[in-house]
């Protein structure tokens, strides 16, 4: 996925579902602070920070692995969630990945179940905020990092695939402190067909 700004400026990210489609796993009311309120404060505060800097007219991409400081954290946290806000569906195609992902999950993993479990708790026990990921290199091989703040792997050399948030605002309305029980939860709503067509451009 390459975003390209509009115009020199980056916009928000427009939901493919309603606002209520993924309740009750993500509330209408945590959608509307996480996804109206605080990426588009990522939005904005990226397109202020941006006239004058080398990174005018980058791909989002190109800017969280190229800038440093507060251009790469808003750059890196509108990246990241619209990774994040992508992958979900009311109705997922698939709830568990098929054909060449499938494989590589197993190959490096050992099964499905076991990637889950260790991708939740990579994500529980991560300190304080940030992401969990499950990314690939350029030879598809697959491995889950823990990146906190606005991380990306990117910012590695990594491709990313899946993400869950576990920064308060996405889960605490809905979940409090049970960040566990969130990411469990979110597996609900995860469209692995999305996940597959990020990793088939990864093999390209």
């Amino acid at each position: 996925m390459i975003t390209n700004p509009t115009n020199g400026k980056f916009e928000l990210l427009a939901l493919p579902y309603a606002e209520d489609a993924l309740a009750p796993v993500i509330s209408v009311e945590t959608i509307r602070f996480h996804h109206g309120k605080h990426l588009q404060a990522y939005v904005n505060n990226l397109n202020a920070a941006l006239p004058g800097t080398p990174f005018e007219n980058l791909s989002l991409e190109e800017v969280v692995v190229k800038s440093e400081g507060g251009v790469r954290n808003n750059a890196g946290q509108t990246l990241n969630h619209n990774l994040y806000f992508l992958q979900f569906s009311p109705k997922p195609a698939k709830t568990t990945p098929t054909g060449p992902l499938a494989a590589a999950i197993d190959r490096d993993f050992g099964s499905f179940e076991a990637f889950m479990t260790e991708f939740v708790q990579k994500g529980v026990s991560l300190f304080g905020s940030g992401w969990v990921w499950l990314a690939a290199d350029d030879q598809g091989k697959l491995q889950i990092t823990q990146e906190p703040n606005a991380g990306n792997p990117l910012q590695h050399g990594l491709h990313p695939l899946l993400t869950f948030d576990v920064w308060e605002h996405a889960y605490y309305l809905d979940y409090q402190n049970r960040r566990a029980d969130q990411l469990k939860d979110l597996s609900k709503i995860l469209d692995w067909t999305v996940i597959e067509n990020r990793y088939q451009e990864v093999l390209k």
